[in-house]
């Protein structure tokens, strides 16, 4: 029988791309997943890397043992989940989410909001952090779901599986002091203003560079923010034009006493939901899912 801690250890390990990385996320030290891998290897009669330089490389039949080894994961995952919901009959079951940083906390919240409004209700624990954090978190299977604005990036080595919810454009948003101060007609009124943009990562950031080298108007970058709460804290404070998904506009000048300036259109943000899971069996993540798409349709109506 092959040991599963070993195979494990060993998709890991090609996944992190290195045992150091491994040795950290799984919290063991890189001599005991080192001895492990040599024993899988063993049990199994094959290498599964080979050494180039100081870094390892997966051998051609490492790629198909690595394959093989997310499918059972993966299967794996799903049976936790089909017999946590039934082992959990009678009780509360938890719905663990990773919300990306760089996902607007309004939509974040709306997109939840119907697991906790289910006939047999759940208790909703939230993580939130950058994304590349919340898949290896996923991976581990310590979410049950990850909410972001992209699928799952090219350098993030977890076999999941995203599930497309719907898309917003972006909207400018401002405190009224700031519009006084640039008033005019949109875009124009950007030119030369000060603004609190998306941090490299987000998915949006090429989209909207692409959009001010359109309208040809040039604001002035004041800040970057990772993370889209705290922009718009900044803008709160007359520091800046922030962006904010349009679909929640009317949401967030009630709440923010921002107003919105205009839409920057084809700037798009997509909202995912990210899942070891192929099928979706939480009852949860289907109420989330389902709703989603629906509220959120091509860009939808107002939250």
């Amino acid at each position: 029988m092959i040991n599963f801690k070993h195979l494990h250890y060993f998709q890991q390990v090609a996944e992190l791309g290195g045992v150091t990385r491994a040795s950290r996320v799984l919290h063991v030290s890189p001599q005991a997943i080192s001895m492990q891998l040599a024993e899988l290897e063993e049990r199994l009669g094959v290498e599964l890397f080979a050494r180039v330089g100081r870094s390892l490389q997966l051998t051609d039949t490492g790629r198909m043992v690595l394959r093989y080894a997310q499918d059972i994961f993966t299967t794996g995952a799903e049976l936790e989940a089909v017999l946590r919901d039934q082992r959990e009959q009678g009780r509360t079951p938890e719905l663990r989410v990773g919300v990306s940083d760089s996902l607007a906390k309004t939509v974040a919240f709306r997109l939840l909001e119907p697991a906790l409004t289910l006939s047999d209700p759940v208790r909703l624990i939230c993580r939130e952090g950058p994304l590349e954090r919340l898949m290896s978190a996923l991976a581990l299977h310590e979410l049950d779901l990850v909410l972001a604005d992209q699928p799952v990036p090219a350098a993030v080595s977890v076999r999941a599986y995203a599930h497309r919810l719907g898309r917003s454009h972006l909207a400018f948003f401002a405190s009224p002091r700031v519009r006084a101060a640039h008033p005019g007609a949109f875009p124009a009124c950007l030119d030369g203003a000060p603004l609190l943009v998306p941090g490299a990562a987000a998915a949006t950031r090429p989209l909207l560079r692409a959009w001010l080298a359109r309208t040809g108007v040039q604001p002035q970058v004041v800040g970057e923010f990772d993370d889209a709460a705290l922009a718009q804290a900044f803008a709160e404070r007359d520091q800046g034009f922030c962006l904010a998904p349009a679909v929640v506009g009317k949401v967030l000048e009630r709440q923010s006493g921002l107003c919105c300036v205009g839409i920057a259109t084809g700037v798009q943000e997509d909202y995912y939901a990210l899942s070891i899971e192929r099928r979706i069996t939480h009852r949860g993540v289907v109420a989330i899912t389902e709703a989603a798409r629906t509220l959120l349709e091509e860009g939808g109506a107002d939250l």
